[in-house]
């Protein structure tokens, strides 16, 4: 079933299916590119859908410089909403150094997102949130709670039975008496406020880990999801896209030594509209179209990581469990 924002983006979207992927630099080491929003960094088994690779290998096909030995290779990932700044190695032995030093070569990576302000109780101005990931059966990333527990589904037996596990939801479950939790993983993100409006904040966010999902589910956990975020229920959509954009890249280059910074700001109504602050904001069209069913999360903000009895997951969670459930129905 295409989810309600999905259907909206192709009614809608003048560039859906199309997105125009930019290439800041290129050398015969790696590429600099930026990608726009609504298009995956690289496929998925399955899945057919352009990706910003394939952007890539077209272009690169069109001038003549595209050969086997000189393509793009992924050495990290954006979410498919998520725009900005992102790297490519450019043959398999660049690949695999870049991969290997990532590290120590990267010296900032900076990300800009607008969320929603919390019902009450606001963050510092800056801090850092240290709170482990789970995945779902959906492989999303989120806080648990001691109370959350794995769907029913297909992903869970097979694990159960040493299956190879072949998802982020199958290598992050354990299993004890016989029963199968969630196994988190470390997971920690710096955070400055450079705007905050009635509704609204703009934040700049640094990673110390780069797990997928982060920025998103660590804001969601502090009480701030992200505009546009149709998977951490977010109640306002005003920029018709994910507000998360990967504005920094800056790294030793891994084969010439020289220090490269490539920086692309996020778009300027974003600033704006925090600052002017949205007493009467749209409803998002997934909320129009599909009823929440699922139970409100907790939106007090936490000044620092505490119980987690004390926070409430994303709906998600509960949301793989009926899918579970009626698996077994």
């Amino acid at each position: 079933m295409v989810k309600a924002s999905t259907q909206y983006k192709r009614e809608h979207k003048k560039d859906y299916g199309h997105e125009k992927v930019d290439i800041l630099y290129e050398d015969p080491y790696l590429m600099i590119i930026l990608k726009p929003s609504g298009i995956l960094s690289v496929p998925y088994e399955g899945s057919k859908a352009r990706t910003a690779i394939d952007a890539v290998e077209q272009i690169m096909r069109k001038n003549g410089s595209y050969a086997k030995n000189h393509r793009p290779f992924v050495v990290h990932r954006l979410d498919r909403d998520t725009s900005g700044v992102m790297m490519f190695a450019m043959t398999e032995t660049a690949q695999k150094k870049i991969m290997d030093t990532w590290h120590t070569m990267v010296t900032e990576r900076l990300y800009r997102a607008v969320a929603e302000n919390p019902k009450k109780g606001l963050l510092p101005p800056q801090g850092c949130i240290d709170a482990p990931l789970a995945y779902n059966a959906h492989n999303i990333g989120f806080v648990p709670r001691p109370s959350d527990t794995p769907s029913e589904s297909a992903y869970k037996h097979r694990a159960h039975q040493s299956h190879e596990a072949t998802s982020i939801y199958e290598r992050n479950l354990h299993f004890k008496d016989g029963k199968a939790e969630f196994k988190t993983i470390s997971a920690r993100t710096n955070y400055t406020i450079i705007a905050q409006g009635l509704t609204h904040t703009l934040f700049e966010l640094s990673l110390d880990t780069g797990r997928k999902n982060q920025i998103r589910a660590h804001l969601s956990y502090m009480g701030y999801p992200l505009a546009g975020d149709e998977n951490y229920r977010a109640k306002t959509d005003p920029f018709k896209r994910l507000a998360l954009h990967a504005r920094t890249l800056e790294f030793d280059h891994p084969f010439t030594g020289k220090h490269l910074k490539f920086e692309v700001a996020e778009p300027e109504e974003w600033l704006t509209y925090v600052q002017k602050g949205d007493p009467h904001p749209a409803t998002p069209i997934w909320n129009k179209r599909e009823a929440h069913t699922m139970p409100e999360m907790n939106h007090n903000a936490i000044k620092k990581p505490v119980s987690h009895k004390k926070l409430a997951g994303m709906d998600y969670i509960s949301r793989g469990k009926l899918i579970g459930k009626n698996k077994k129905s």
